[in-house]
């Protein structure tokens, strides 16, 4: 926070349109640094001045304050007095959650004879917690300054009243007592363009907050009906096939010829073991299979097939992971992949049944399962063919 008290200053341009309140008197201004929690209402009641003469000196466009903010805050010498109120007219405090119909009910008031009082007013919805109102419980009629320069005879001159009327309805008998900045009331004098002007005004914000809220349920129904559509293709991916289907998708599985051991028939590598994917086209969009996935526990222990000669243990840089490759001889071979830990070395002699590896999910993988393959010359042949 930074104070500063500064010499007189011009303020801030007002935006155009702009109606100018009770200004306070011009004997400089604090230079307010805007900190966490604060509020305009708070501020000005720090200061002993009208939220409003902040607003006005800062150029500000709403009561809402931005935590860094400056704000030029006007000072009124100790010996000025008080504004005049004229007599009939009480000041009232805005408090949080105010609006001007809830006050104007609360006083036996219309809500126009309020915008009379106060022809300063911008909106009809929103009020500024600890600014002031004035309202005409006695009397009741156009309120405003008394500008510099002027007297209360111009004044009424200028909307045509008799400056004895206006000058009863001010509890004055001198009209030369009233300063400027005091506040005259001028009775029978009703602010009906402003309030119609503020009326328009409410209709639009209102249009504008039904369209804001129109877009926004717009939004929510279209977001919604996303989330549906992928619930639903995501529902597609994972549906369950009908038991019957699935009886006619197995049956429809080319019929694999089942060799002897003396024609190259091998053991199965896994025991407990599921199988999750089959030899061959998989989808129109997916990879061929090149063997069998073998769905087991994490660590079930993997065996040779055959009997054979270790080719390969170790890594593989094209998604096997941790992999072996058994030589059966005769152009025969098996590969056993996403091994979690491998239990031969290459060159080693295995025999039929004995352990060479364990189920992990290496590579590319996607759960603890054996990728077995089978193959002849170098070329993927069905596993099935070759199993008991």
């Amino acid at each position: 926070m930074a104070f500063a008290k500064l010499p007189v200053l011009s303020p801030l341009p007002l935006p155009e349109n702009t109606v100018e309140v009770g200004q306070a008197s011009k004997k400089g201004w604090v230079v307010y640094e805007v900190r966490p929690g604060d509020t305009l209402a708070g501020v000005a009641a720090r200061y002993g001045v009208d939220p409003r003469h902040i607003i006005w000196s800062s150029g500000l466009q709403s009561d809402r304050l931005q935590v860094g903010q400056r704000l030029l805050i006007p000072l009124v010498a100790a010996e000025d007095r008080p504004p005049r109120v004229p007599p009939g007219v009480e000041v009232y405090r805005v408090r949080p959650g105010d609006t001007l119909q809830g006050v104007a009910s609360r006083y036996g008031v219309s809500v126009l004879d309020l915008v009379s009082a106060n022809p300063s007013l911008e909106s009809l919805d929103r009020l500024v917690a600890g600014s002031v109102l004035y309202i005409p419980k006695r009397a009741k009629g156009l309120v405003l300054t008394l500008p510099e320069g002027e007297t209360l005879v111009d004044l009424a001159a200028r909307f045509g009243l008799s400056p004895v009327a206006v000058a009863r309805a001010n509890g004055v008998e001198n009209p030369t007592e009233l300063r400027p900045g005091d506040l005259v009331l001028l009775p029978g004098i009703e602010a009906k363009t402003t309030y119609q002007r503020l009326l328009a005004k409410q209709e639009e914000e209102r249009k504008a907050r039904l369209e804001a809220e129109r877009r926004r349920q717009e939004e929510l129904r279209r977001l919604a009906e996303e989330r549906r559509r992928q619930q639903a293709l995501a529902q597609q991916r994972t549906r369950v096939v009908p038991r019957t289907q699935t009886q006619r998708v197995q049956a429809q599985r080319p019929q694999v010829r089942r060799v002897s051991y003396q024609e190259g028939a091998m053991r199965w590598p896994l025991s407990g073991f599921r199988i999750t994917t089959y030899f061959g086209q998989r989808g129109a969009y997916q990879r061929y299979h090149t063997g069998i996935d073998l769905a087991a526990p994490y660590g079930t222990p993997i065996v040779a097939a055959k009997a054979g000669q270790v080719e390969v243990a170790g890594w593989s840089s094209v998604g096997y992971g941790f992999h072996v490759v058994l030589d059966h001889g005769g152009g025969v071979e098996t590969l056993y992949a996403h091994m979690s830990r491998i239990a031969v070395r290459a060159g080693q002699w295995v025999e039929a049944g004995q352990v060479i590896g364990y189920v992990g999910s290496t590579g590319w993988s996607t759960g603890p399962h054996l990728h077995f393959e089978v193959r002849v010359g170098g070329v993927a042949r069905n596993p099935l063919a070759y199993l008991p």
